[in-house]
């Protein structure tokens, strides 16, 4: 069964929330969206495809990929999946989102799921393995489908990478990260990013600014 990725640019981040799925079943990916049009907008291609939400997915938890949870988790009443060592930065979003201008962002309750390194996520048509990969959060993860992708959220992007001045950032750790695991998957591997276009394994080897380093 063809797997389908469909990218959503949410909120005044930029940042890249997913939708995949194979036949009915699908997956969120790092739900954004904040604005009315914008729940309008996700709902709209959820509800169109008919399309059964098995889980909530969240690469890490900083502000701009996790606006959309509460509006996910309401509508979809799906299980919610974050690494643990990311659970401070979940929880402290409510404590700045209004510095960003969002006043409006709705807390939920922590994660109902953990994430650990090497997991397996089976959610029927859709397999996932999960990967610890900090330094831009701690508790950042990447998904990675046999079909060769990967959801990578913030840890690189097309000829750059992940900030590491946020708390719990590191570089040293995201460079760790990057050489140790994800330059371990094949150099065909798509790549879709937390922020801007998506990319290959085997392009960021050979032209990432993080190589200068």
């Amino acid at each position: 069964m063809s797997v389908q990725i469909q990218a959503f640019t949410f909120n005044g981040f930029q940042e890249n929330t997913f939708v995949v799925s194979a036949g009915t079943d699908a997956v969120i990916f790092d739900p954004g969206c904040y604005t009315r049009e914008e729940e309008a907008q996700l709902f709209g291609y959820i509800n169109e495809n008919g399309l059964d939400i098995k889980a909530i997915l969240f690469t890490h938890a900083h502000i701009d990929h996790i606006l959309g949870a509460s509006f996910c988790q309401d509508r979809f009443k799906a299980p919610t999946y974050l690494h643990t060592a990311d659970q401070l930065t979940w929880e402290s979003v409510k404590s700045y989102a209004h510095v960003y201008g969002f006043e409006n962002y709705k807390e939920i309750e922590a994660p109902t799921h953990t994430l650990t390194d090497q997991q397996i996520l089976d959610f029927g048509a859709l397999k996932f393995t999960v990967y610890h990969t900090p330094g831009h959060a701690p508790g950042h993860v990447v998904f990675y489908h046999d079909s060769g992708f990967l959801i990578n959220g913030d840890v690189l992007f097309k000829g750059s990478f992940g900030r590491v001045d946020l708390p719990g950032g590191d570089l040293a750790t995201l460079k760790k990260s990057i050489f140790e695991v994800m330059f371990q998957f094949p150099e065909s591997t798509t790549v879709y990013c937390g922020h801007g276009a998506a990319t290959t394994i085997g392009a960021e080897k050979t032209s990432n600014y993080i190589l200068q380093f």
